[in-house]
């Protein structure tokens, strides 16, 4: 049996990183994993999504949304939830 890792997978299915599927893929799940950093600061808060949108005036259902996918979340939504709803600080790291 030939076991491939995750980096051949990628590679195989969506390209090698440059290539512009890939690049989405990896966009994609970047945005993914700031749901999930979201998610885990607001239960770390003790904090329902309620009550989160509730403070920053948004529906729990778009709470939902932004934490289960972020890929379309603005940069100031993202502060709203982080430094108003969460009491937080963001920081942004640009690379070139």
């Amino acid at each position: 049996m030939n076991t491939k890792s995750w980096k051949d997978i990628k590679d195989d299915v969506y390209g090698t990183q440059g290539t512009p599927r890939r690049d989405a893929l990896e966009r994609d799940f970047q945005g993914f994993k700031i749901g999930l950093e979201l998610k885990k600061a607001r239960e770390k808060k003790q904090m329902t999504q309620s009550e989160l949108g509730e403070i920053i005036d948004k529906k729990r259902e778009f709470i939902s949304r932004i934490e289960n996918n972020g890929s379309n979340l603005t940069l100031k939504t993202l502060y709203e939830i982080v430094e108003i709803g969460l009491g937080g600080k963001v920081n942004i790291q640009i690379e070139i």
